[in-house]
């Protein structure tokens, strides 16, 4: 099934994709992908950077959630709902988020680009680290591939990626993608 391109249905798709792999994991304290992380942290950065991220560049505060280290679902499952609540405010359309470094972008657009990519790509993250089935949507994986590729050495500098990992050339978009920011794609628990 193709991931819809509207912002509000994107996030939709991509955060019950996150949802139904963290509602499979059965070891929260599995190691992943990302160095020092276990997939208990994958959930605890994605509901930890995001609200204050939304606040300082929109004034919108996201209602509370569980402690994501406590129970890492419920956390998931009520901060994805509040997420999907802005998207879903017919209001939100309007807004605008300002951010020192990226400047003023549209609020969906924000969430967008800033957030429900990040939900996408640790969705490998969390899947691997819980050995559960890690296929994301090769459509995804080729257009944040095409947008992420020409900026690659900002991404590098930014601290945000680890170091890129050298794939095969003709591997598929996931592996691609993968390796750009800096996951092994043959990484196993």
């Amino acid at each position: 099934m193709a991931i819809p391109t509207d912002p509000i249905e994107r996030h939709r798709a991509i955060a019950n994709g996150f949802t139904a792999r963290a509602e499979s994991v059965t070891d929260w304290d599995s190691p992943t992908p990302v160095a020092e992380w276990t997939t208990r942290d994958v959930v605890g950065h994605l509901v930890e950077w995001f609200p204050s991220f939304l606040e300082h560049g929109t004034g919108i505060r996201l209602p509370s959630v569980p402690d994501p280290h406590e129970d890492p679902v419920g956390a998931w499952r009520q901060h994805a709902a509040n997420v999907q609540a802005v998207l879903d405010d017919p209001d939100s359309a309007d807004r605008v988020l300002t951010d020192q470094h990226t400047g003023e972008v549209p609020l969906l657009e924000a969430i967008d680009r800033f957030y429900t990519s990040d939900v996408f790509m640790h969705t490998w993250d969390l899947a691997r680290g819980a050995g559960l089935d890690d296929r994301l949507d090769a459509d995804e994986c080729a257009q944040l591939l095409a947008g992420m590729e020409p900026i690659a050495d900002v991404l590098a500098g930014s601290g945000q990626y680890g170091e890129r990992v050298p794939v095969p050339d003709d591997a598929d978009a996931q592996t691609r993608m993968l390796g750009l920011i800096g996951r092994d794609p043959d990484w196993s628990r």
